[in-house]
């Protein structure tokens, strides 16, 4: 069983922010395998899973908010039993030019509290995720530009963008994270 965790802010108000490119890729991928999003209050997340061959893949969508984003991961991985080795997390990279994705096999969190709450709710920087650009950041500070709307040429910029992260995904976990850097880098 694999896990996906896109990161972002739960309510209607930031739903097209920068800081919700996470949430935006994992609702693609779910539209895409034709699954729905369900809320499990018990696990702090909106939750879904498909078929990756013959194995299970866990979406989850956290409503902790980004800073308690590791809350809901570390409370699905233990209901699912899921080690650190099969989870994926997916969130905004402000050092990352809009339309560019980089995979990493672990890390420190580089600012980004989202995966900094993951690192230390799950006790490890070991993390695989895909970093997802949003930059560059204009001369405001990064916690005001994360938290603005994306302006309507630039979500027409991130569709293929959201499409080629969404189907990224299945490539890392059939290949390992050096092929899918190799291709997707």
């Amino acid at each position: 069983m694999k896990l996906v965790a896109g990161l972002g802010n739960f309510g209607e108000k930031y739903t097209f922010t920068r800081h919700n490119v996470g949430f935006m890729v994992v609702d693609k991928l779910a539209i895409l395998k034709e699954v729905s999003f369900k809320e499990n209050k018990k696990l702090k997340c909106y939750i879904t899973k498909y078929k990756n061959g013959m194995e299970d893949v866990i979406l989850i969508k956290p409503t902790t908010y980004m800073n308690l984003s590791g809350e809901s991961v570390i409370e699905v991985m233990n209901y699912y039993k899921i080690d650190v080795s099969d989870l994926l997390v997916i969130y905004d990279d402000l050092s990352l030019e809009l339309g560019k994705i980089r995979f990493r096999p672990d890390g420190s969190d580089g600012g980004h509290n989202g995966i900094k709450s993951v690192i230390k709710s799950v006790g490890s920087s070991n993390v695989a995720r895909l970093k997802v650009g949003i930059g560059p950041q204009p001369p405001v500070p990064a916690e005001q530009f994360v938290l603005q709307n994306f302006y309507k040429s630039q979500l027409e910029e991130l569709k293929p963008v959201l499409k080629k992260s969404a189907e990224s995904i299945d490539y890392f976990f059939d290949n390992g994270i050096q092929k899918t850097q190799n291709l997707y880098n």
